[in-house]
């Protein structure tokens, strides 16, 4: 599941928004008050979907869009105001099903833009991000983001550091 991240200067709609995907099964990454503080939760955790109420997204989109998919919940004059079109937009007042579903098709852009390993290589990166778990009491999504950052860092594919973690031949992350 992609990283859910929730966007408002409003207590109330951020409030709102993070009962309605607690309520559903969705588990949220983060939720920010501010455009600072979402640019700084966007560059920490690289990819995911962005909930966004009551705040312009333009800048962020053309910044962060290549990485993210972005959804403004707003009133009419917001979205109107919206030019970038990496945003999708849903008008407010909106039924808590319009947000779960525009976030479930998000969902699956998301995923079908992942890259999907198969078989041995797939194999691979489960086991060490088992190993780190174990090692680390972290969950897999914390897991595969450590793995990740650090395949980055070093310019090694992800499947090349998981053998080594494996073989024990690498300091982990």
């Amino acid at each position: 599941m992609a990283r859910i991240v929730i966007a408002s200067p409003s207590e109330a709609s951020r409030a709102q928004l993070s009962r309605l995907l607690a309520s559903s099964g969705h588990s949220v990454f983060r939720i920010c008050a501010s455009e600072g503080e979402l640019r700084r939760t966007l560059t920490e955790c690289e990819d995911g979907i962005v909930l966004i109420s009551s705040m312009q997204p333009d800048d962020i989109a053309a910044d962060f869009g290549a990485s993210f998919h972005f959804l403004l919940i707003g009133r009419p004059e917001t979205l109107n105001a919206c030019e970038s079109p990496r945003v999708f937009k849903l008008a407010y007042p909106c039924p808590g099903s319009a947000v779960l579903g525009a976030l479930e098709m998000l969902s699956q852009l998301h995923y079908m833009r992942l890259p999907h390993r198969q078989g041995r290589d797939r194999a691979l990166v489960d086991d060490a991000k088992r190993l780190l778990m174990q090692k680390h009491g972290i969950d897999e999504p914390e897991a595969h983001r450590q793995m990740q950052q650090y395949a980055m860092r070093h310019g090694v594919k992800m499947t090349d550091y998981a053998a080594q973690l494996l073989q024990g031949g690498s300091n982990d992350v």
